[in-house]
């Protein structure tokens, strides 16, 4: 089940947090991947998931929101690998500030990474995957655009925004063999909430009805289904992982 041998994957984001753990779900499936980031520093994380998984996964340094840094990019995934079938839209920023106080580069910052690279990445690769007559294309959404919180007005409005260019792809791109949908992450333990105080978890934990923070696993497993075959026929979805927040 969930069976990705052969299959190639590209992930922005790719070289921490949730994007990595979705490269090491997918790669544990048998794909290939691709990591995208806008620095790769000293990681080695994509010889840590070849080691762990005898799958090839190179990483390449990209501003994922500069149209022509994506269109070299993905020209040379493309080159490297042979063809792209999995596409996880995953790099994301936050600039959190109440509205009064925001900055406006802090709002534009964040809608260029979180929103506008969806924009550049699909139609950066949409057209090789028409080709192909197959392709999976997840965005990483968040609760915070369905269930906005105060002081996030710039992520709030980036992540609606990525469910929105979610729904409307899908339906342009239905009948050639391509589905795009959307994960909505709740309050994931990451390297950001692993900052927060054991009061500031408690509150969080609270207010899910799970009564706990979910893994970045949990999110990567999510997207390996909505990539599978087995996904074949949902399409213009968002599929919340919030331990039932949005319920």
């Amino acid at each position: 089940m969930f069976e990705l041998k052969g299959k190639n994957a590209i992930i922005t984001g790719g070289m921490r947090g949730i994007g990595f753990e979705v490269a090491r779900v997918l790669a544990k499936q048998g794909a290939n991947v691709a990591l995208l980031d806008v620095n790769l520093g000293e990681n080695e994380a994509e010889k840590g998931i070849t080691d762990e998984f005898s799958v090839r996964a190179k990483g390449y340094v990209c501003d994922v929101s500069n149209t022509d840094a994506v269109a070299g990019v993905f020209k040379q995934v493309i080159e490297d690998f042979g063809q792209v079938d999995i596409l996880v839209n995953n790099a994301g920023i936050t600039r959190d500030s109440l509205l009064m106080r925001m900055k406006d580069e802090d709002f534009d910052s964040v809608i260029a990474v979180n929103l506008r690279s969806i924009f550049v990445t699909t139609k950066a690769i949409i057209r090789h995957m028409m080709k192909n007559k197959w392709g999976r294309i997840v965005n990483m959404a968040s609760i915070n655009g369905i269930v906005c919180q105060p002081g996030q007005a710039n992520y709030a409005a980036s992540k609606a925004g990525v469910i929105g260019i979610t729904k409307s792809t899908a339906k342009e791109f239905a009948a050639k063999g391509v589905t795009i949908n959307a994960v909505a992450p709740g309050f994931i333990r990451t390297e950001m909430t692993a900052k927060l105080t054991e009061d500031q978890v408690k509150m969080f934990e609270s207010a899910v009805p799970m009564k706990d923070m979910g893994l970045p696993e949990d999110v990567a497993n999510a997207c390996l289904f909505l990539a599978s075959e087995e996904a074949r026929y949902i399409t213009g979805h968002v599929l919340s992982v919030d331990g039932g927040l949005n319920a």
